[in-house]
């Protein structure tokens, strides 16, 4: 993979210990898995981004980064792989989980309209939408649990792939280079 390019935006292992606001976690940011750029650091970055990508809120960084420093993958690809979930791409995200969960619990496949807003009816609103958002609950949960896991197993397979297909390019390219197919 072009490494080159990104070592210029990563932090070095000495800047990383160096620096003072991070030296009170004390050594735990300290593994060189956690900055290095190799297949299995950076999959497995990838792999826990995708599937810390679908907790709510900001609490996917958090959730990305307790759970990368103890499996001591690349830190920065597990934190900065967050262009799959924006805005645009959540609501769609979270309807498949529901159709994923529903299919496993046996619930019925369509969501339900929420209920009708009323001002005078301001309790029976609020015991009508806690209803309706417990009914959405274990589907939503469970699905939410497999398309997490089925995105971050794929997201692993392909940057190992795409790893794979650079280095051999690479060695392709350095052969021709080189002079060919000569016996050597």
């Amino acid at each position: 993979m072009p490494r080159k390019y990104l070592r210029k935006y990563l932090p070095s292992h000495d800047s990383v210990r160096r620096n003072k606001y991070l030296a009170t976690l004390g050594g735990a940011l300290h593994h060189p898995n956690l900055w290095h750029l190799n297949r299995r650091s950076v999959s497995g970055g990838v792999a826990i981004r995708l599937f810390c990508g679908l907790i709510p809120g900001p609490f996917q960084m958090i959730g990305a980064a307790l759970v990368a420093i103890p499996c001591r993958v690349n830190l920065p690809v597990a934190l900065a792989t967050t262009l799959y979930t924006n805005p645009i791409t959540i609501v769609p995200l979270y309807v498949a989980a529901y159709w994923m969960g529903s299919l496993g619990t046996g619930a019925s496949g369509s969501i339900a309209a929420p209920p009708e807003f009323a001002w005078p009816h301001l309790g029976a609103w609020v015991g009508a939408l806690a209803d309706w958002m417990l009914e959405l609950g274990k589907p939503l949960a469970i699905g939410l649990v497999v398309l997490a896991a089925s995105l971050a197993g794929l997201g692993w397979i392909a940057v190992r792939a795409a790893w794979r297909a650079w280095v051999v390019i690479q060695w392709r390219r350095r052969k021709l280079r080189r002079g060919g197919n000569r016996l050597t």
